[in-house]
């Protein structure tokens, strides 16, 4: 080689060490791979689990308005602070079966049409009889209960099924008023981690609980007639909420009622003029018996109807009998 001439040091072959590093750390070279990151193991116990679904649970459910299911003289009455005309809270499941909820809208009227449809078939298939709010209680308990436990994200709901009896059918608590007995009539309180508890006076669901079931306990009297039971129900919900005491509107509510007296389908909605009629009755001239006697959702001329719009809407009666906007 002339003297004064030298291979560049970028030319020059690397050396078997050089190579040896060049594979080792080298991330990009076709010789080795990008060394792998491990991440540090969390543990959690069960309980933990557990305790942090039923939190996440109960801050999407205290975030709503309440509503509040009660018995009386003619039967079960609703009654939920709801500010929309068309999503509803309180809806029909069967002929003497109604539903109420409160939570994320989404979920639990998934669990409305789920119940009608179940309901529907049960009654189709063996008999009407055999549609009960038990039953119904318990397939909505498991449903809700399974999801809790085994999903990634619980359900933000709390659920109630209400069954009214039939006129003078003899029931566990024996209140009788006006020769009717009431107290066959289930009330069935379903939370957010499937458990289940039947109520025998009222129940209360969504918002701020507590001054609600407050109210309740000291106003409500067994065998009391509707009017009665309606303005103990408005005036136990506006003990709740901003700016509290509050005076709700007609407007700001959703009623309805399981008729005891009626045969077949029981469910009507009060609302407009006989609910104004209602809450002020010595104000009003007109005759508060205006219920909607289409007030149910209707399916197959029997139960209610899965409406894709968000629930049971009334209004105009179409040409196949059930209730359109």
């Amino acid at each position: 080689m002339p003297a004064g001439f030298s291979i560049p040091a970028a030319d020059a072959a690397p050396s078997p060490a050089s190579r040896r590093r060049i594979r080792l750390t080298d991330p990009i070279t076709a010789q080795g791979a990008r060394p792998a990151v491990t991440m540090p193991t969390i543990y959690a116990s069960p309980e933990q689990f557990m305790r942090d679904r039923s939190e996440y649970a109960r801050k999407g459910i205290s975030r709503g308005r309440s509503v509040v299911v009660t018995t009386f003289s003619g039967g079960v009455l609703f009654v939920a602070e709801n500010h929309s005309p068309t999503l509803h809270k309180v809806s029909e499941i069967y002929d003497r079966i109604g539903f109420a909820a409160v939570g994320r809208y989404n979920e639990f009227e998934n669990l409305r049409t789920a119940g009608i449809r179940l309901a529907d078939v049960r009654g189709f298939s063996y008999d009407r009889r055999d549609v009960t709010g038990r039953w119904l209680a318990n397939a909505y308990a498991q449903t809700v209960g399974s999801i809790f436990s085994e999903h990634q994200k619980p359900f933000e709901v709390e659920l109630c099924v209400a069954e009214v009896s039939a006129a003078g059918t003899p029931g566990w608590a024996g209140t009788a008023s006006a020769g009717v007995t009431t107290g066959a009539d289930q009330l069935y309180r379903i939370s957010y981690d499937g458990s289940i508890v039947d109520e025998r006076r009222f129940v209360v669901m969504g918002g701020a609980t507590e001054p609600v079931i407050a109210a309740l306990t000291a106003s409500f009297t067994p065998g009391w007639d509707a009017p009665t039971a309606l303005a103990a129900a408005v005036s136990a919900l506006g003990t709740a909420g901003e700016g509290a005491p509050r005076t709700l509107q007609p407007t700001q509510l959703e009623v309805a009622v399981l008729d005891r007296a009626l045969e077949g389908r029981t469910f009507r909605r009060i609302q407009g003029a006989a609910l104004a009629a209602l809450l002020a009755p010595e104000a009003s001239t007109e005759d508060p018996a205006t219920e909607d006697p289409a007030g149910g959702d209707t399916a197959g001329g029997h139960t209610a109807t899965d409406d894709p719009a968000g629930g049971d809407t009334i209004g105009e009666v179409g040409p196949d009998g059930a209730g359109v906007s």
